[in-house]
């Protein structure tokens, strides 16, 4: 039987009350708001639900990700991947995995879950093709990442899973790549058609402030809370709660060559150019990695 993790919310909106749900620890190390600015409500944790033979902890402290770990303190993974209410039993889709799958699969694979990595579809060029496969090789050790199962995603691919198949899609840094493609709506709707009744929707984005202008191409790689809201909406998404555990105070978003700028691109501008006039490389170097909107999202009951 699945383990199931429910709030308060999905028990009462079970009755046809509209409560906010929201996961993660009753003392939470970072601020959460929900819509309407209320503070996080206490996890009900339901007799189903089974302790993690592994914990994120140790996961994030093996000394297998000693050369990832120097990003940890900008992506935050066990705050983060709580916040998204990722436990034991849990089949959790990662869009156009990275740096995460040596956290989230060898995680599920301990905990009786399944790490879904949703990559680029083979045969668009070569270079996807020969990316997909050094991702294959480099988590094929079923010992430490489990048996990991692929689904595909791109513009026009087609259903990126079987329908209400997982419990939860995570997505880290992508909107923007999807709006210069122009096919972020249908991203939102292949997620949701793809996730359980009640299965959650992770995003996290470099953040644009509300203040500013939002192309909708997203060309500085910043897109605003409220933009992606809107996407998530129209796909038939409710909001559940926004998480300041990824916020950077000190970006401003508005570099010479966008988010890239920052590390760990550390984009340098073209010599002779407008923007490598009084270009100051440690400046940005010292901002660290982008301000970051971590919104979570579920598909109604």
């Amino acid at each position: 039987m699945m383990t199931l993790k429910v709030t308060k919310w999905a028990l009462l909106s079970a009755a046809g009350l509209a409560l906010v749900a929201c996961g993660g620890n009753d003392e939470p190390a970072n601020p959460t708001t929900t819509e309407t600015g209320a503070a996080e409500t206490e996890t009900v944790e339901t007799p189903e639900t089974a302790e993690a033979s592994l914990s994120l902890s140790e996961v994030i402290a093996d000394p297998r990700r000693a050369e990832e770990s120097a990003r940890d303190q900008f992506r935050n993974p066990q705050e983060t991947l709580e916040f998204f209410e990722v436990g034991p039993n849990q089949r959790v889709a990662e869009i156009w995995p990275g740096w995460y799958t040596n956290v989230l699969a060898p995680y599920l694979a301990a905990n009786d879950g399944t790490y879904i990595a949703v990559q680029y579809p083979t045969g668009v060029n070569e270079r996807l093709d020969a990316r997909v496969q050094a991702y294959k090789d480099t988590y094929s050790d079923a010992s430490v990442y489990g048996d990991i199962e692929y689904g595909a995603f791109m513009k026009d691919s087609g259903p990126i899973l079987p329908a209400e198949s997982v419990d939860t899609i995570l997505t880290f840094r992508n909107v923007h790549n999807w709006m210069g493609g122009g096919y972020a709506d249908q991203a939102f709707e292949e997620f949701y058609a793809a996730l359980k009744p009640g299965g959650l929707l992770g995003v996290v984005e470099h953040r644009l402030p509300e203040t500013a202008s939002q192309d909708p191409r997203g060309s500085s790689g910043y897109v605003q809370e409220s933009y992606i809201k809107d996407m998530a909406a129209r796909a038939g998404f409710e909001f559940v709660a926004a998480s300041e555990v990824n916020a950077n105070p000190k970006d401003t978003a508005d570099h010479p060559m966008g988010v890239w700028t920052l590390q760990p691109s550390s984009r340098l501008p073209e010599e002779g150019s407008e923007e490598a006039v009084d270009f100051d490389a440690e400046l940005y170097k010292n901002i660290g990695e982008s301000d970051r909107a971590t919104l979570k999202f579920r598909k109604p009951l």
